[in-house]
């Protein structure tokens, strides 16, 4: 829960907030539950945003990190208000909270504020959490049967842990591969030859571990084309590197994106919070911009070789036709044959 208000109005407005969070009264839970459900069908709908799902799926099979965190229709319309109030009372304490704040704000008052608003939430203890063992990641092929007009893909595999000191190596590797419109991706595939619309690479960064991937979207018979493409950018990188002019552009495009988002109150207050409730190393702007440029070639090439290994990576696809993606594939070559399956 978050608000934006005049400096004047702090302690009335975390007084409401402190009360909607510590009271709920949890009204119209029915209501409620038709509206996450029905923003799972507009998900489930959206295969360019559920194929990253199903990449995670696969990466972390059996793990929780391959879950989606919308759940399912089954499980929410499962859901009942004691479960609700019981997760509540459990989770919703004050060893668990954390309050972030940003703007004409000093620190005393808000501490104030929180013990003194927030002490109500203390009187459940929370449970110690049992965190689920570190995933064993697995490769596989995957093929979900859709009629779309597109075919939607994904290549990925494990990558790295919020909490990794090549976190920063990675944002340039991304950068470089498929991280923006100057991306090798992007210009070869959508630029150069007009293959696909949307094409790019992302990663996710958890508490022990994450993963990286690839994306496109484009017609059946451009599918094998764009998978060779792909890799070959990656065998590229992974050969012979980066030029120092990507390299450059990567870096000013990581600083500017990152001194561009702290210009709003609302951005560095949310940067805060994430980076005190996972734990992280909360770093001054310039350290962040000086790791940044610490970044090497030899460092990119490095870690492309580690995360984009041909053995770590798995292939998923929603669209018409398995035949297709099975011809993608094959496209892969010497990269490597993973034997497709029907999910």
């Amino acid at each position: 829960m978050h608000a934006r208000f005049l400096d004047e109005h702090l302690e009335e407005a975390f007084e409401v907030m402190a009360d909607m969070v510590i009271h709920p009264i949890f009204a119209d839970i029915d209501l409620e539950r038709e509206v996450v459900v029905e923003e799972i069908a507009m998900y489930e709908d959206s295969p360019g945003e559920l194929i990253t799902d199903y990449l995670t799926r696969a990466i972390f099979n059996g793990h929780p990190l391959g879950k989606s965190v919308l759940g399912t229709t089954k499980i929410i319309g499962a859901i009942t208000p004691d479960q609700i109030r019981g997760y509540h009372g459990s989770h919703y304490t004050l060893p668990n909270m954390v309050v972030a704040a940003a703007g004409n704000v000093d620190q005393e008052p808000v501490v104030e504020l929180a013990q003194r608003h927030l002490a109500a939430g203390s009187a459940a203890a929370a449970p110690v959490a049992v965190k689920p063992g570190p995933p064993r990641t697995a490769t596989s092929a995957c093929f979900y049967e859709k009629d779309t007009q597109q075919y939607h893909v994904c290549f990925g595999g494990p990558g790295l842990s919020r909490h990794s000191g090549k976190r920063f190596t990675l944002s340039i590797l991304d950068g470089i591969l498929g991280g923006s419109a100057s991306s090798r991706l992007f210009q070869e595939v959508r630029d150069k030859r007009g293959l696909a619309y949307s094409v790019y690479s992302f990663d996710a960064l958890y508490s022990d571990n994450g993963l990286v991937g690839v994306y496109f979207g484009c017609r059946g018979d451009s599918v094998a084309e764009a998978t060779s493409i792909v890799v070959d950018q990656i065998r590229s990188i992974m050969k012979d590197g980066v030029t120092a002019e990507e390299l450059s552009r990567a870096k000013e495009s990581a600083k500017g994106r990152l001194v561009l988002s702290m210009e709003t109150t609302h951005n560095r207050m949310s940067r805060l919070g994430k980076l005190t409730v996972t734990d992280s190393e909360i770093l001054p702007l310039d350290e962040i911009i000086a790791r940044i440029e610490a970044v090497n070639a030899d460092d990119v090439r490095s870690l492309a070789r580690e995360l984009f290994e041909p053995d770590r990576l798995s292939a998923v696809a929603i669209g018409p036709d398995g035949k297709v993606f099975e011809k993608a594939l094959i496209a892969l070559g010497e990269v490597r044959q993973l034997e497709m399956r029907i999910c």
